[in-house]
């Protein structure tokens, strides 16, 4: 039994596919079937059942399933043990951000790293939180800022934030961050809002079931910047971040207020891999990370609380 045969194992099973696990792995699926016909022949029994849609786990499987998560964790633990203590990073740490983190965290952020540790390079990527967990797990990306992902066997979930969404308009709109909206109010008004398959268009949805009304799209976009151009030209309202748009709302471009009864909220998180080993720098931009958004919160620049 080895590192690589468990890794394997928290794929397959995440998966339910042999062939999808090799795509993500970079494995040819023979060798893969190979690595999973090994460890059963060792441990003298059958992890999955096969069949025609894929693979299955079995209930041996599980109970293997949770030993091999709690080593690939045992093991992270033992690299972060001995890795503290250097002065100064060097390479380049690949981080992934959703849209509105992309606009909020990415000065900052170079800045922390060009001021602290001068020749680490840091590279961005920007996506769906869906797209950024898949090269996470692809090992396309050392860490990502996201929404609130299902747990999964393959990915270390770190808890940062509740992030409030507030309702943001153009300057004439006149919103104001000291007077509340009710959400049962934005029944009947066109609203700038991103597609259905968004998280951001779910909790609004959901928050618009839980009062009784029906959200009316007069524009959906999901590109951050479409969606702020489109508000800004009167096409409608839209639920945002407040630290996305603060410097627009300062320069008086736009307008924004807190919008309660409910408060719609998400769970911000980082993200990790969690069956090969994080980089000492890696960890050190996501501890920054949190560092930069507690001073944005404290400052109520970002809206929420951290966790």
């Amino acid at each position: 039994m080895d590192v690589v045969q468990l890794k394997t194992l928290i794929h397959v099973a995440e998966l339910g596919s042999l062939s999808k696990a090799s795509d993500r792995l970079h494995i040819a699926q023979p060798a893969l079937s190979r690595q999973i016909r090994l460890l059963e022949k060792e441990l003298g029994t059958y992890l999955f059942d096969r069949h025609g849609r894929g693979v299955e786990i079995t209930d041996a499987g599980r109970e293997v399933l949770a030993h091999a998560t709690r080593i690939m964790e045992e093991m992270e633990s033992i690299r972060s043990s001995v890795a503290g203590g250097k002065s100064s990073f060097r390479g380049t740490v690949i981080i992934g951000t959703t849209p509105t983190v992309a606009e909020i965290a990415t000065v900052p952020l170079v800045r922390k790293v060009k001021e602290q540790h001068p020749d680490l390079g840091i590279r961005f990527s920007s996506a769906y939180s869906g797209h950024l967990l898949d090269w996470v797990q692809r090992g396309e990306l050392e860490l990502a800022i996201s929404y609130d992902p299902q747990p999964l066997h393959t990915l270390r979930i770190m808890p940062v934030m509740m992030e409030n969404l507030l309702l943001v308009g153009p300057a004439s709109a006149n919103l104001r961050m000291d007077t509340p909206v009710s959400f049962q109010s934005l029944g009947g008004q066109p609203l700038v809002l991103p597609s259905a398959r968004h998280s951001l268009r779910v909790i609004l949805d959901t928050c618009a079931r839980e009062v009784g009304i029906k959200l009316e799209t007069s524009v959906e976009a999901d590109s951050f910047g479409a969606m702020i151009d489109l508000v800004r030209h009167g096409f409608g309202l839209t639920a945002l971040p407040l630290a996305s748009i603060h410097a627009q709302i300062e320069s008086g471009v736009l307008s924004a207020a807190p919008l309660v009864d409910p408060v719609p909220m998400r769970k911000l998180v980082q993200v990790f891999p969690a069956d090969r080993r994080v980089s000492p720098a890696a960890k050190w931009v996501g501890d920054t990370f949190i560092e930069i958004a507690a001073d944005l919160v404290s400052r109520n620049i970002w809206a929420g609380h951290m966790l």
